[in-house]
């Protein structure tokens, strides 16, 4: 790790106290450009997601419809019912994104997708940055105003 990632995970409460954890829980309630540019309805409708510390896995309950729950990880996402009977199922999802411009309409299973890297990302930052595999480089400070930032 950098001496910057060190003082930012340390901002934070620490790896350590992170690495005590398994999993983390927030109420979303999203809307914004992107989903209406991807020709999504756009009412945020709250859901619960809960992302998973040490792999990149996520779980949405409320997904869509209140009936349904969404799992997430990089080579599938499965959206099904509470029940656990399959509505939709996609391995490796990133490929169907192949060829898509800035306004190509997303499927069910594209925006589950972005839904699920998203949340796991938000709710995972800063400390997925000291996972295995993971690289952090410093780059020239920015003077912004007064401050200095890192």
């Amino acid at each position: 790790m950098t001496e910057l990632l060190d003082l930012v995970l340390q901002a934070h409460g620490g790896v350590e106290r992170w690495r005590t954890c398994d999993t983390v829980r927030a109420t979303f309630a999203s809307s914004g450009g992107l989903l209406a540019l991807k020709g999504l309805d756009v009412t945020p409708l709250p859901s619960e997601a809960v992302a998973t510390i040490r792999e990149e896995t996520l779980l949405i309950e409320g997904y869509r419809r209140p009936d349904w729950r969404m799992r997430f990880a990089p080579d599938r996402v499965v959206i099904e019912t509470t029940n656990g009977e399959i509505v939709e199922e996609r391995t490796n999802p990133r490929e169907s994104f192949v060829g898509h411009t800035l306004t190509t309409a997303w499927d069910l299973m594209q925006v589950a997708y972005f839904n699920g890297y998203a949340r796991w990302t938000y709710l995972t930052t800063p400390f997925f940055m000291a996972m295995p595999g993971f690289h952090v480089t410093e780059i020239e400070p920015w003077k912004e105003g007064s401050e200095i930032w890192r």
